[in-house]
């Protein structure tokens, strides 16, 4: 039984679906209600918990250790995605798990090699036992082609600078606070959060369309409107 916040992605939902499992919603970022899905599941099924750390349409930040702890206490597997937060947050940039002591208490980490790194990819981190088991049986995996050779080399770099550097991960906090303080002077809403990622709702795809391409054309600043299916 795979149990989901409410918020997860849609590859996230996507995987899933494929995966066939039964899939179980839990209230976003609420330890109380995952505790309940669980504790009312057979004490013997397999159970995973699979949540975000930065959920990347709201910003906002999982109470991460009280989810681990109640998918401790019910016997159920951790899955984490740390997509929006590899290299942007930890001393290493080993993202929130790293930022906040609990990456070994995790059964499965995902991250990607774009975002923050500026590459492309994506890699999973585990056990070696649980690795192997993907490797064997995820057709997703499976079937997707390699890296090649020059990104692969690009990504590692990335990652081995950004272990040692935070130069990076302070301007960026800079830049974040530049942005909502402009952005407030304007008189332009934006939903406040803990994370680097600065929501402005619009609210109807179409004006979220067109304000983009407004600020492309006459501007010369490129923001990707957000809209349905992937918000």
């Amino acid at each position: 039984v795979i149990l989901s916040d409410a918020a997860n992605h849609a590859s996230m939902i996507e995987g899933i679906r494929h995966s066939r499992a039964r899939k179980v919603i839990w209230k976003h970022n609420d330890p109380e209600d995952l505790d309940r899905k669980l504790a009312a599941l057979p004490a013997n099924a397999p159970k995973i918990v699979a949540f975000e750390s930065v959920y990347s349409m709201d910003g906002d930040i999982c109470p991460m250790a009280e989810i681990v702890e109640v998918a401790e206490r019910h016997g159920a597997m951790s899955y984490l995605d740390e997509v929006h937060a590899v290299g942007l947050y930890g001393p290493r940039g080993g993202g929130i798990a790293e930022a906040r002591g609990l990456a070994d208490r995790i059964t499965l980490i995902e991250g990607t090699l774009g975002k923050a790194y500026g590459c492309m990819g994506g890699y999973v981190s585990g056990s070696r036992a649980l690795c192997d088991f993907i490797r064997s049986f995820a057709s997703g995996f499976i079937f997707t082609t390699a890296l090649p050779p020059a990104v692969a080399a690009a990504a590692q770099a990335s990652i081995a600078h950004l272990k040692i550097s935070d130069a990076e991960r302070r301007q960026q906090r800079r830049q974040v606070a530049r942005l909502r303080a402009s952005l407030d002077r304007q008189g332009i809403p934006h939903l406040a959060n803990d994370s680097h990622i600065i929501p402005v709702m619009i609210k109807d795809p179409v004006k979220c369309r067109m304000l983009a391409d407004i600020l492309m054309r006459d501007w010369g600043i490129y923001v990707q409107p957000i809209n349905y299916p992937t918000v």
